[in-house]
């Protein structure tokens, strides 16, 4: 199971990005992600920085880290420019990249309409969801953020990796057995026993928030190599 770190991008420049990044490649963890998200949830008076230039900097300073946004939402572009987004990604780090997509939801919905963005239905959303993900299958790794029923059968209908959220180990398991499947969460007070429990759910990469602590989470890795 391959282990990855959210970067700190609700900042006004990417330095401490920067910084997790380098202390992340040290490490020898897998990968490094960022939020879509035009503010922090609930706090829209603080910044917060377009995950892929933060990306493709931090890809072009580290070329053994996989990065990704966690996840790329539908709906605050077209799709064709989501999917040129993170094609041109691909191209700065080929292999490299985790086009990790979701459909947004009702919590995020006010970041559209402050900007004038539409926020549509969702079986549009899910309608937009397929397309890219579909378009960015050749390119990339996809992933696509769980949800109900019809948007988890996208990912399983695309045979894409489906991205749970702070899951309990037992719905990881649960969802494990229909596909590939990746967790992402806040870090655990467990953080080692919660990473093994996932690996043995069958979880091709775990995803910890930002705040992680990059050595520890290096050690259980390393560790995890040698078995």
């Amino acid at each position: 199971m391959r282990v990855g770190i959210l970067l700190p991008t609700f900042e006004v420049t990417a330095e401490r990005a920067r910084d997790v990044a380098a202390r992340a490649a040290l490490a020898g963890i897998d990968g490094v992600f960022a939020y879509d998200h035009l503010w922090p949830m609930g706090s829209p008076t603080r910044p917060a920085l377009a995950p892929l230039p933060v990306l493709a900097d931090v890809a072009a300073r580290h070329p053994a880290l996989v990065v990704g946004p966690l996840v790329a939402r539908v709906g605050l572009g077209s799709p064709e420019h989501l999917v040129r987004g993170l094609a041109t990604l691909a191209r700065v780090a080929p292999g490299r990249v985790v086009a990790a997509l979701g459909t947004g939801d009702r919590l995020s919905s006010a970041e559209n309409l402050a900007y004038g963005l539409p926020y549509e239905d969702a079986a549009r959303r899910r309608e937009h969801l397929s397309a890219v993900a579909a378009s960015l299958s050749p390119l990339a790794e996809v992933w696509i953020g769980a949800g109900g029923p019809t948007t988890n059968g996208i990912a399983r209908a695309l045979g894409v990796t489906l991205n749970l959220w702070d899951a309990p180990i037992e719905r990881v398991v649960e969802a494990a057995r229909d596909g590939r499947v990746s967790w992402a969460g806040p870090t655990p007070i467990d953080l080692e026993a919660h990473l093994d429990a996932l690996r043995e759910a069958g979880v091709t990469w775990a995803v910890l928030g930002p705040g992680a602590d990059t050595e520890r989470l290096g050690v259980w890795r390393r560790e995890d190599r040698v078995l």
